[in-house]
């Protein structure tokens, strides 16, 4: 966590998914872990609760490596359609990850004329999915959800360069909670806007939560893109 201060938007992509919320991901991380090699890493999440099933059998999970090989170019899809606007949040040590939650609308984003409004921003490092098999430094979470408890999530992957505004007004409180797990503090209002996405180009894909129970859904879509 004590590496995420020193990246910046060099480099930017997007990541747009949309799946039931009806089983949100785990807070509470003592029941699994991120290490690959642990008796409760990734490769055994589906097996330490059956509601986690999806987590071993799934066949649209993420994350996925974003190759040249396997993306299309589609010509219809329009530029994502967004507007968002500053509101109350307080930052949340999840263990597991640092999550900015806001606590009033704080404006959202439209897929197929479905408003989807955003909840929460979290950060994992190194970045989750790749692309060309290629791993940034940090990738970010802009979690929505819509009125029908669909979630869509906007990724953004970042590489080490010149300092983030964002992640520079965010980093005292960062600071603050990474050894308090579980803690929690209100920073008043925080404007989505200054979250810098660096292109209006974006990978676009149907998958999965990446925290267990790794809920998929129909009707799935994620997305992403490569800033230019």
């Amino acid at each position: 966590m004590k590496k995420l201060f020193i990246f910046s938007t060099i480099l930017a992509s997007l990541l747009l998914l949309s799946i039931p919320s009806i089983a949100q991901e785990v807070d509470d991380e003592k029941e699994f872990s991120y290490e690959n090699e642990s008796e409760i890493g990734p490769k055994h999440w589906g097996e330490i609760h059956k509601d986690w099933a999806m987590c071993g059998k799934g066949e649209m999970q993420s994350p996925i490596d974003l190759t040249h090989q396997r993306v299309k170019v589609l010509y219809h899809l329009r530029p994502l359609r967004q507007s968002y606007q500053p509101a109350n949040a307080v930052m949340k040590n999840r263990g597991h990850d640092i999550m900015l939650q806001w606590e009033e609308e704080a404006g959202g984003i439209w897929i197929n004329q479905t408003k989807y409004l955003l909840k929460q921003v979290h950060w994992h490092s190194p970045s989750e999915h790749t692309i060309n098999g290629h791993r940034y430094s940090l990738e970010l979470h802009m979690v929505h959800e819509s009125e029908d408890k669909k979630i869509a999530v906007v990724g953004i992957l970042y590489k080490i360069g010149r300092p983030d505004t964002f992640l520079a007004k965010m980093e005292g409180y960062i600071r603050k909670l990474v050894d308090i797990e579980g803690g929690e503090e209100k920073i008043g209002k925080v404007d989505p806007r200054e979250i810098k996405k660096g292109s209006r180009k974006y990978y676009r894909y149907m998958g999965s939560l990446t925290t267990p129970p790794c809920t998929e859904g129909e009707n799935s879509v994620k997305g992403a893109g490569e800033a230019a």
